[in-house]
């Protein structure tokens, strides 16, 4: 072999490069999940580098903590989901600065935290740690501890990390904004409940799937009562404000299984599959309770008590189809509106 020619070692080593580099690049056109991208990431990171322990680690956009989401390792169930406060620890750091860092001993590194060594029973000698940077903002880091045959990393390895690194934060950030979109398509915008055109798809899911097995469906529809009056007193904001904390509250009160939705302008309707009268009934009459105690305040700081109109009505006690079901607990709601308001009332 002639002078200045790679040898085999070398030429394998970029096949693998470069082999690990298209399979990410596949990753970021074909709209994975986050957490396929995770995963397909990480399985090429640990095909390429051969660390004895690696992870993923992501920036809580709200605490900016950053939370372990993917570990692989011996010891790796008592670690996914841990987070490291903003800056600390070598992780943190670089997630606080941007900067890679290569550790050859951790021993000699004050930035080192060793809590967590000691919380899952591991050593770690070595740490090649490297940040994933979109749009000139830290998305996250990808650590590596203790080289092949517990090793030290070489800058080589960083270089190789790092090029990985800037494909997986592009990756990531193409899986969020596809999220999004996808999002923006079956969410309302205002008070994040799904939109009425999608709680439609879901009510033809769940009407076949009641009738098919033999299942009872409720819907709950509801209207706030005196809702021209919140926006004619404290004006359009704080109108608009009331109904996305509105939103919220349902989201926090209704069943994982359950589907809520704004129907339009103050109205909104909760489907419950697998739910009878009774139980819907029920249901209603506890959201409207917890509503009534629930305190809301208008953009000048007043206290708002909110109540509201409610109908349930039940597949297949009350009605046969799906349009009859909206028909029937439309009209109970109505009821409830044109006499006390503040009630509930089955069709």
């Amino acid at each position: 072999m002639s002078v200045g020619q790679p040898q085999p070692v070398e030429v394998r080593r970029l096949q693998d490069e470069l082999e690990t580099l298209i399979g990410i690049g596949k990753a970021l056109t074909s709209h994975l999940t986050l957490e396929d991208v995770y995963k397909v990431v990480m399985e090429k990171v640990g095909k390429l580098l051969r660390p004895k322990a690696w992870s993923l680690l992501i920036v809580d956009e709200e605490t900016r903590e950053l939370c372990f989401e993917i570990v692989v390792s011996p010891v790796a169930d008592g670690l996914t989901g841990s987070r490291l406060q903003p800056g600390e620890g070598v992780a943190g750091w670089v997630a606080e600065y941007g900067v890679p860092m290569l550790v050859p001993d951790v021993g000699k590194e004050p930035r080192f935290s060793s809590w967590v060594d000691k919380k899952i029973g591991f050593v770690t000698r070595s740490i090649v740690c490297v940040p994933l940077i979109s749009n000139n903002c830290i998305v996250g880091v990808i650590q590596l501890l203790n080289g092949v045959g517990q090793g030290e990393f070489t800058e080589q390895d960083q270089r190789i990390l790092s090029t990985i690194a800037d494909f997986t934060a592009i990756a990531i950030e193409n899986s969020r904004l596809h999220q999004r979109v996808r999002d923006l398509t079956i969410t309302d915008d205002l008070t994040g409940l799904h939109n009425s055109r999608h709680f439609q798809t879901l009510c033809d899911y769940e009407m076949e799937r009641a009738s098919r097995y033999g299942n009872e469906l409720s819907m709950v529809f509801l209207d706030l009562d005196h809702f021209k009056q919140v926006n004619d007193t404290y004006g359009h904001l704080t109108g608009s404000r009331l109904l996305k904390e509105v939103g919220h509250f349902f989201q926090k009160i209704v069943r994982m299984v359950d589907h809520a939705a704004r129907y339009g302008g103050d109205e909104f309707v909760i489907l419950l599959p697998s739910t009878g009268k009774q139980g819907a009934l029920t249901m209603a009459n506890n959201l409207l309770e917890q509503l009534r105690a629930t305190e809301f305040i208008s953009d000048c700081g007043q206290s708002l008590r909110v109540t509201a109109s409610i109908g349930v009505a039940t597949y297949p006690t009350n009605a046969c189809c799906l349009q009859e079901l909206i028909k029937l607990s439309d009209e109970a709601m109505y009821e409830v509106k044109r006499s006390s308001r503040n009630g509930v009332k089955s069709a």
